[in-house]
């Protein structure tokens, strides 16, 4: 799970970048219009954030490349379209501002007027709005990441549940009963406090129970009243089979622990 949160980390700050790259080209595209606005709301700072940018031309390839590897495996059906505001298009025959790509930036293409006035027909500054394009979908990308990666926390625990399950059943068929009811709780637990964490319900104690991760489930609804008896019920069965040593627990109740937690971990999310 560290090596998702490595990738989402990574993601970030490609993201991040971009946001100087285009800075970067604004102000290279409209130094006045750019160096005012900045100065508007930093002030005495400008002068710092402006030695800060990259140079558009040296960094945005490494970017690119990188960039479009991610959006080949997180958003392919956005490729096309991220590609295609860099390339040149297929059969361009003439520069427009509608044809103009960021590779005409890199090259400091600029399409001016071949009569006597030489006014500016396309500037460089008609690839900005085609990179703003290009960071609107790594953002899209951030956004089915987050989503994946959410799917894939979900899939890897459970399947770690299941495991734990299974051993507690067999711990039961062997009578182990005690060890069995011990893990149970403790997937239980596992579970509950995931469920919090995804309906954003924060936890103040230091070393929640499985009563806190209820109470506060009830408490915003998530569950229902029958739903939190049920789950106290089977805490019940749990302690007993950690806490109480004057009560032997039988097999049948700890089967019903094991079988209560499965039945939980498979309808409440």
């Amino acid at each position: 799970m560290k090596n998702l949160d490595k990738y989402k980390d990574d993601l970030d700050q490609l993201i991040r970048l971009g946001y100087q790259l285009l800075h970067a080209m604004r102000y290279e595209c409209k130094t006045d219009q750019f160096v005012e606005s900045v100065k508007q709301q930093l002030g005495e700072k400008t002068s710092r954030f402006l030695k800060s940018l990259p140079s558009f031309k040296i960094e945005y390839q490494i970017w690119y490349s990188e960039a479009t590897a991610i959006v080949r495996q997180l958003l392919p059906d956005r490729l096309d379209d991220f590609t295609g505001y860099y390339e040149k298009p297929s059969g361009r025959k003439n520069v427009t501002y509608e044809t103009y790509r960021i590779s005409d930036y890199l090259l400091g293409l600029e399409v001016t007027d071949t009569g006597s006035f030489g006014a500016t027909i396309v500037s460089p500054d008609a690839a900005i709005p085609r990179f703003e394009q290009q960071l609107a979908i790594m953002k899209a990308v951030k956004s089915r990441f987050e989503s994946s990666l959410f799917d894939i926390r979900q899939i890897v625990q459970a399947d770690l549940l299941d495991s734990e399950l299974e051993a507690a059943d067999l711990l039961v068929k062997h009578g182990f009963v005690r060890a069995a009811g011990a893990i149970a709780g403790v997937v239980m637990e596992k579970h509950l406090s995931q469920v919090c964490e995804n309906h954003s319900i924060k936890i103040r104690k230091k070393n929640p129970k499985i009563s806190d991760f209820n109470e506060r489930l009830k408490a915003a609804e998530v569950i229902d009243t029958p739903q939190w008896r049920s789950n106290q019920f089977l805490a019940d069965i749990r302690n007993q089979c950690d806490h109480n040593r004057e009560y032997e627990p039988t097999m049948e109740r700890v089967s019903e622990l094991v079988e209560g937690v499965r039945k939980l971990t498979k309808t409440l999310y």
